[in-house]
Formats: structure tokens, C-alpha cells, sequence
């Protein structure tokens, strides 16, 4: 009896997803902006979450002139699926209406080369990667197993060690992008206007002021307040309220 409930419970779930979905689509080509993002909100509501969904749900704040919210949405496409062409797009346009312009530092050394290497594919599409060369390793293996000449037995082997090769590359391309992907704390400007101080009290000096919209770095938590780095390495704290982080 507990099953079939919880299968009924699944169903219907899953059925209010789907129409939540499909009435925000109607609405927001209906030019009701407000009301598709409160039918993407109930979703979201209900647990469920895709790339698209928060993608739609930027571009309803977007054209409600909520430049935070959009950002803050497009950034969440962006974790689901970082290839997401009109995510990184219409990001870009969300981004010109920010206060605040920060200069991205790009960073230099052998810590910027790997990066640039593992940060081709996220670290799901390296894991698939990694067992497709897994596979063909076992066909160059029964390959050289079976084999009868000398000649194709040598050619077999060589082919295992390389493939071997690409296999560790691949595997650790995934770990390195796996750790990165938890270790970042980004997080978007929900205030309007929010100090960023030198320490995390009220009563320390601030050092500047961000504004709604604005993306910037958690590196540490102490209370209410967190350590945030902006694009060009600069550090303060600032109010937790005053944030919002994309992943959680």
C-alpha cells in the first residue's frame, strides 16, 4: 500500500512539474512575465530542477528589469549544463545593467594551464570520457590476448599502454574538475547597496561598496557574515543576507 502512495505521490509530482512548466511557457510568451515566474517558482517549489527551467526563469526577471534574480538563474543553468549557449549569452546581457565592474584577473602559471585543460568538459562528461577509454582498453587487451602474429600482438600492446595513458588523464581531468566544482562558492548581490568590511562586524570600516547583481567568490562563513573574493582578488566581508549562493 506505502508503494503504491508513493508511486501515486511520484506521478502526480511529476505531473505538476510538467504543467507548471508548460503554464509558465504559455504565460511568458503571452508577454506575463510575473506570472510564468511564479508557475517556474512553484516547480522549483516541488523539488524538481533543470537547466531550462532556471534558464526560463532568468530571462522572466530579465524583462521584469530584476537583475539580480536573472543573474542569480542563468548562473543555476549554468552549474546543471556549463555549455548552455543562450545561458552564457543572455548573461552577458543581464551583466551590462550591474553598478559595479570588475576587472577579471586571469590567472598565469602550470595552475592556469591545467585548468584551462580540465575546464574543456565538466567533470561528468570526463567521467564518460574516461570509460570509453576503460572500454577500449579492454578491446585492445582481448585484442592482444587472442592475437596470433607477433606483429599485431606488439601493435596491440603499445595500444594498451597508451590508451592506459589517456584512461589516468581522463580520470584525473574528472577529480580535478570534481574538486573544483566543490570548492567554488559562488554566489550573487541580492542587496541593492551592501558594505563589504574589513572585518565581520558591523562596527569595521568598509572597504567598498556592491551593488544588486554583482558575482562574487564565498570562502568562508563566521556567523552571519561571509569572506567573499571579487574577479579581481580583492577581499572583504559581507552581511549573509546580502547574498545569495548558487550552489547549495
Amino acid at each position: 500500500m506505502k508503494k503504491i502512495i508513493f508511486i501515486f505521490l511520484l506521478i502526480s509530482q511529476t505531473f505538476f512539474a510538467q504543467n507548471g512548466f508548460e503554464e509558465g511557457n504559455e504565460l511568458y510568451k503571452n508577454g506575463k512575465y510575473d506570472l510564468a515566474a511564479k508557475a517556474y517558482e512553484s516547480v522549483l517549489a516541488s523539488n524538481k530542477e533543470s537547466a531550462q527551467l532556471y534558464f526560463n526563469l532568468g530571462n522572466c526577471y530579465y524583462k521584469l528589469q530584476k537583475t539580480a534574480p536573472a543573474i542569480y538563474n542563468y548562473e543555476k543553468a549554468l552549474v546543471l549544463d556549463p555549455n548552455n549557449k543562450a545561458a552564457l549569452n543572455n548573461i552577458k546581457f543581464a551583466q551590462k545593467r550591474t553598478i559595479d565592474e570588475i576587472k577579471v584577473i586571469p590567472k598565469v602559471g602550470f595552475g592556469k594551464l591545467l585548468r584551462d585543460f580540465t575546464g574543456i568538459y565538466p567533470f561528468d562528461t570526463w567521467a564518460y570520457i574516461s570509460i570509453g577509454f576503460a572500454v577500449l582498453f579492454l578491446v585492445f587487451f582481448i585484442g592482444y590476448y587472442f592475437s596470433q602474429t607477433g606483429m599485431i600482438k606488439r601493435i596491440f600492446f603499445v595500444g594498451m599502454f597508451i590508451v592506459l595513458l589517456f584512461v589516468l588523464m581522463s580520470v584525473a581531468a574528472a577529480f580535478f574538475e570534481k574538486s573544483h566544482f566543490d570548492n567554488e562558492r559562488p554566489a550573487i548581490v541580492f542587496a541593492e547597496a551592501a558594505d563589504v568590511r574589513s572585518e565581520p562586524q558591523s562596527a569595521s570600516s568598509s572597504i567598498f561598496i556592491l551593488h544588486a547583481g554583482t558575482k562574487v567568490y564565498v570562502e568562508e562563513t563566521l556567523d552571519n557574515w561571509k569572506k567573499i573574493q571579487l574577479t579581481d582578488g580583492t577581499e572583504g566581508w559581507i552581511e549573509s543576507k546580502a547574498i545569495k549562493e548558487v550552489k547549495k
